[in-house]
């Protein structure tokens, strides 16, 4: 009896143990490889730009200024309006400068008659002379009075000129054609022609000059990658945007007209000039503005998306990238600039490299994958699958 309730015991705890040993060789499901969306490498030719800081100025400056001592009689213009160059500006009191005028008039015509005088009387001499009738001293004489009396006419001619001429500065007038500022005189101040301080300003806004400034680095490093081949130059040809102080872009392009060939031993830098095209008057001179120049065009380069490159707290930059077997590398890439949304590649991938995008958060170095590239429809060239890694086998016999 006691035997009978035994065996079906035993039996039971057999069993029990049975299962439990087959349990625990049991493997583990084995994890599918990952889906990311990938961006493959191509060589493309990218026109580099850079943006510069700079300054407006005028296109030409003139500093209107008296050239006759005298009283302002008169202002001719509106402050702050467009001038054209020979306009009136100023009127000085010229009493005294039309009186001059007038004196040399008059002795230009006493020369005049004076010389017509001896002309007359050395052509009647000169007649006497042929039929002895006078001596050759006296024909002599006729003859250097009527040049004598020619000098004078010149004479008297040239002080008229003169006389004329700082008449016609007692009405002073635009050099060139701008907008004037305001007036440092009004009416009935005195001037004169050694005074420090000029009686308006006239710019021309039209086209307008940016000064732009870059650091002497970049130029050895673009005259490095122009030699080596890597850079064709563009600075000429590439047409210079202008960025306003708010952010937005001027309307007008410019040109790139010279660059110095010296060097600022104060600041490291060098300048640049830019003149673009003002028909609005939006840019007046001294605005802070940042122009977008040419840095040359590299005809093999390499971009990457921002989103695939990650950057640790020393600043290296690394990639995640589809190797030929199908698994995940971490590669090492040296970007230079951003253009867009996208990293110059300078070191690190080549062409035909998959760089990962997209699902950076489910993968790891070594993990199989399966690639989609970017944009297309269907996966492209998925990875072949593969043995999870150790680590991922060892958390699912743990759980």
């Amino acid at each position: 009896m006691f035997l009978s309730r035994i065996r079906p015991l035993a039996l039971t705890l057999a069993i029990a143990a049975t299962v439990a040993a087959c349990g625990g060789d049991a493997e583990p499901p084995q994890q599918g490889p990952g889906q990311v969306t990938v961006v493959t490498m191509k060589a493309q030719s990218v026109a580099l730009t850079r943006e510069l800081p700079g300054r407006t100025s005028a296109y030409l400056i003139a500093e209107v200024r008296p050239q006759v001592n005298g009283i302002v009689a008169k202002r001719l213009f509106t402050e702050g309006s467009m001038v054209q160059q020979g306009q009136p500006l100023y009127q000085i009191e010229d009493a005294s400068y039309r009186a001059q005028a007038n004196s040399a008039r008059a002795q230009l015509a006493r020369a005049e008659a004076t010389a017509n005088a001896a002309r007359l009387s050395a052509r009647r001499i000169s007649e006497l002379a042929k039929v002895d009738a006078v001596s050759q001293q006296d024909l002599e004489n006729a003859v250097a009075a009527q040049k004598q009396a020619e000098a004078d006419v010149g004479a008297a001619r040239a002080a008229l000129d003169a006389a004329n001429v700082t008449l016609g500065y007692a009405r002073i007038t635009a050099p060139i054609s701008g907008r004037i500022g305001k007036s440092s005189v009004t009416q009935g101040a005195l001037v004169g022609t050694g005074q420090t301080e000029a009686l308006a300003t006239v710019q021309q806004l039209d086209p307008i000059y940016v000064d732009l400034t870059q650091s002497s680095a970049e130029l050895l490093q673009l005259r490095r990658e122009l030699a080596s081949g890597r850079l064709q130059d563009n600075q000429q040809s590439l047409p210079v945007s202008i960025l306003l102080e708010d952010g937005s872009t001027f309307g007008e392009q410019g040109t790139l007209e010279f660059s110095e060939v010296s060097v600022d031993p104060a600041t490291g830098s060098y300048a640049l000039r830019v003149k673009v095209a003002n028909p609005d008057g939006t840019l007046m001179p001294g605005m802070y503005v940042r122009a977008v120049v040419g840095g040359g065009v590299r005809s093999s380069a390499l971009l990457v998306p921002m989103q695939g490159i990650a950057r640790d707290a020393k600043g290296d930059t690394t990639a995640m990238v589809v190797g030929k077997d199908g698994k995940v590398e971490v590669r090492p890439v040296k970007v230079s600039r951003a253009l867009g949304d996208t990293w110059l590649v300078e070191d690190g991938l080549q062409v035909g490299d998959r760089v990962i995008v997209e699902g950076l958060q489910k993968i790891g170095p070594g993990m199989p994958v399966e690639a989609t590239e970017k944009g297309a429809d269907t996966a492209a060239t998925p990875a072949p699958a593969a043995d999870a890694p150790a680590e991922t086998n060892a958390n699912a016999s743990a759980q």
